[in-house]
């Protein structure tokens, strides 16, 4: 797992030998016990599942540094569906929901939890903003919202390197164009810079670009009919 990876690209195989490597003993025996639980008691169960309560303890017991790595986990190891990402995400902490949103590619085939990616979008936490814009929104936002959600990065100042398959959708789209030229235009004449990350997503959508390469299976791409 390279520095920097995007939680939400790293399989949970991987992930877990990662996160294993660099636990200290304590807290390594308690995410061992964590997943063991949450695999033998997966689903909900009650008012709330045992595993739900190991993603709260998370960073009291791995650390923040290691903290959404081991909710992924967890939430992988219980097998959360669409019901149960959306129990997490409305009932838990700005860093649970995190959580959630890079767990999304790994547990919901479809787009049923698209609802919580567009919470997500909403907000202007960009800790939020960035786990919001990763591999399930880039497969299943529609051409409009995801314009929208590059647009919202621009403006908070999240590195649009967050932007999962950006180079995908944002080739050959002109509306994309038109809305970077507006928003270009708009700072300027306020006499505010424009961001670098802005230039280089205007580059993206020249219809003369090389289209990048098929990285195998997709949702809606950033073209409209």
């Amino acid at each position: 797992m390279a520095p920097g990876t995007p939680l939400a690209l790293v399989p949970p195989p991987a992930l877990r030998a990662h996160l294993t490597a660099r636990l200290d003993p304590a807290p390594r025996a308690w995410l061992h016990r964590a997943l063991h639980e949450a695999a033998a008691h997966p689903g909900t169960h009650g008012p709330i599942s045992v595993w739900e309560l190991r993603i709260a303890e998370a960073g009291r017991r791995c650390g923040s540094e290691y903290a959404d790595a081991a909710r992924v986990l967890i939430l992988h190891a219980a097998r959360a569906d669409a019901d149960a990402v959306t129990r997490v995400y409305s009932q838990g902490t700005a860093a649970e929901r995190r959580a959630v949103l890079h767990a999304l590619p790994h547990l919901v085939p479809g787009p049923d939890a698209l609802p919580l990616v567009e919470d997500a979008l909403r907000t202007n936490d960009t800790r939020l903003l960035s786990a919001a814009v990763g591999p399930y929104a880039a497969r299943h936002l529609d051409p409009h919202q995801w314009r929208h959600a590059v647009l919202k990065c621009l403006f908070t100042g999240v590195p649009v390197d967050a932007v999962a398959e950006l180079d995908r959708r944002a080739h050959r789209d002109a509306e994309l164009a038109r809305m970077l030229g507006d928003y270009a235009a708009e700072r300027a004449a306020a006499g505010r810079p424009v961001p670098e990350d802005l230039h280089r997503v205007l580059t993206l959508t020249d219809p003369t670009a090389t289209p990048p390469a098929p990285d195998g299976p997709r949702g809606t791409d950033g073209k409209e009919s």
